[in-house]
């Protein structure tokens, strides 16, 4: 059996099979207080490699974005704090059109299917990964969803955060401004 931390809400979830074949749940460990809207400093090493295909089967790769500031967000439709972002993360993409700024959110683990259902209710205008295998999520280390990396122009990290955000924050939206100037 696997676990997962959905980070930022205390909740027993429990969800489809994995490709494995095994039960998926999914134990939260938080007090239930959303954590502070802070995006750390990274220093965890050099930016991992990802590629991966969208909804539309288009492959798309991290480095095919050099020279534009990402927000990499890892996430599932099961994860409630990962749904409560998603519309932030909308308007943050609209604050910042025209920019050199994109959002890939990369579904972990969910078929297309599922995906599908959730974007009929909540349609978004950013770009869809799929890691079916949960096999980014491992290279990228991350703990606990939503999980979210800001890159640079430069393609290196230079930002995360793991637990739901307010992506309208001011001091939030000041700090990826900072990173587009």
């Amino acid at each position: 059996m696997h676990f997962r931390l959905c980070a930022s809400r205390c909740r027993l979830i429990s969800v489809g099979a994995w490709r494995t074949g095994s039960l998926l749940a999914v134990l939260l460990a938080a007090s239930g207080a959303v954590s502070a809207q802070e995006l750390k400093p990274w220093n965890g090493g050099t930016t991992p490699v990802l590629e991966l295909a969208d909804l539309g089967g288009q492959r798309h790769r991290l480095t095919d974005y050099r020279g534009k500031v990402v927000l990499v967000n890892f996430w599932a439709t099961w994860c409630e704090p990962c749904r409560d972002e998603m519309p932030s993360m909308q308007r943050l993409k609209s604050r910042f059109a025209g920019k050199p700024f994109v959002v890939l959110a990369v579904n972990v683990g969910e078929s297309e299917v599922r995906i599908a259902e959730f974007l009929q209710k909540l349609p978004l205008e950013f770009t869809i990964l799929r890691d079916h295998s949960s096999a980014a999520m491992r290279v990228w280390r991350v703990r606990g969803l939503p999980a979210s990396f800001v890159i640079g122009m430069d393609g290196r990290i230079r930002y995360a955060h793991t637990g739901e955000m307010n992506w309208d924050d001011e001091k939030l939206i000041n700090t990826l401004a900072g990173l587009l100037r």
